[in-house]
Formats: structure tokens, C-alpha cells, sequence
């Protein structure tokens, strides 16, 4: 099967199977997504979801954030991974926020990757998410995902070369949404261990099961 075809069948199933595909993580605006996108670094959106409310509620606005300490922010969020690294990140991220960019979110990936605690991936989220823009956020299970079912050669060993391989053949205007799906089909059914290959409705189109090199 060409390349080509394989990114048709993908989509067309991805877009029958899951029509609306959009981030777990709980928000209301673009400063509290940012906050649980760096949350979310290795660690799951379940757990970012329960710790956040009263983050968001007793720190509303980067100013309020920046005025507070790595070590009062630890409390909110101790049930995270790395904890102490994040409340550092957090209180960083809404000074700088509030020093730079007039308490706004920025949309480009240069200003983004400038903020503590944001790299390309969290950076690629925020853009996509808020700001609609065809950018790929590669985490764990966009590069099990797009391996396994041969989207991206073995040769693609770095998530950067990922992103750009998924970026040649996806659609600009569907990349914000196929984003989520390969999240969704990784958490959920592409799973690392045991993955749920009887109920797949890639079976059979994917390299795993076709044994596309």
C-alpha cells in the first residue's frame, strides 16, 4: 500500500469513527490550558482534570500566579509528576506572561517555547488548541500511534522527526484534529501494552497488521 493511500484510508475511518476530537484536558481560557498542558507532562489528564479546579479558582489570572511561590503552588498540584519542577515552571511561566506579553497567551512558537516549562510539543498544543493552527504536538502516543500503524518510517526515531513526516502528509486543514485522534487512539485502543488490535477499526489497514515496512 502506498503512503498516500494509507493517510486516506486513516482518515476517512478516523473521520467516520471520530468525528469531534478534542483535548481531555479541563479549561476555560487559554491560561488555564497552558498551566495544565505543562501539568500534563508525563502524566495523565485524568489527574491533571482533579488537581486543577482549585488552581484555577485560587489563581485565575497570571498576576495572581506570578505573586505566588514554587512552594505554595506545590501544595495545589503534589499528586502530579515532578511537582517541584512544575510549581517552578508554573510561577515562572505567569511571571514571564505578565513581564513580557501583557498577561496574554502567545501564539507563536518562538515566544511560546520562551516561557518555562513550555517545549515544542506543549507549545505545538497551545497553538492548535487555542489558536487553530496546523501544528503537530508529538507525544508518547502520537509516536507509538503513528509508528505502529505505519504512518511514519522506523527511520523517524526522534518526536521532532514525527511532527515533520506527519506534517508532509496530513492535510493542513484536519492536522489541528488528527492531533487528537492519534491521542485518543493511543490512550485508548493503540495502547502501549496489549493493544486492543481485535476491536480496531485500522485492523487491517495498518502496518502492524498488514506488515508494512
Amino acid at each position: 500500500m502506498r503512503k498516500k493511500e494509507l493517510y486516506d484510508k486513516v482518515i476517512a475511518y478516523f473521520e467516520q469513527a471520530m468525528p469531534v476530537a478534542e483535548t481531555e484536558l479541563n479549561y476555560g481560557n487559554p491560561f488555564e490550558l497552558l498551566i495544565a498542558v505543562i501539568l500534563s507532562a508525563q502524566c495523565t489528564d485524568k489527574r491533571v482534570n482533579m488537581i486543577t479546579p482549585p488552581l484555577f479558582h485560587d489563581f485565575p489570572t497570571p498576576e495572581a500566579l506570578a505573586a505566588s511561590t514554587p512552594e505554595v503552588i506545590f501544595e495545589y498540584i503534589r499528586s502530579v509528576s515532578y511537582p517541584n519542577n512544575k510549581a517552578k515552571h508554573l510561577v515562572g511561566m505567569a511571571q514571564m506572561l505578565v513581564k513580557d506579553f501583557h498577561s496574554e497567551v502567545p501564539g507563536t512558537l518562538e515566544e511560546l517555547v520562551k516561557l518555562p516549562g513550555v517545549g515544542r510539543k506543549t507549545a505545538n498544543v497551545i497553538q492548535s488548541v487555542v489558536f487553530n493552527k496546523a501544528t503537530m504536538a508529538v507525544d508518547t502516543h502520537v509516536f507509538r500511534v503513528s509508528h505502529r500503524i505505519g504512518l511514519v518510517p522506523k527511520s523517524c526515531t526522534t518526536p521532532l522527526a514525527t511532527e515533520k513526516y506527519l506534517m508532509k502528509y496530513l492535510p493542513e486543514s484536519i492536522v489541528p484534529k488528527a492531533h487528537h485522534w492519534l491521542i485518543l487512539h493511543g490512550r485508548y485502543v493503540c495502547v502501549a501494552r496489549n493493544p486492543k488490535c481485535e476491536s480496531c477499526g485500522l485492523n487491517g489497514i495498518c502496518a502492524s497488521s498488514l506488515l508494512i515496512k
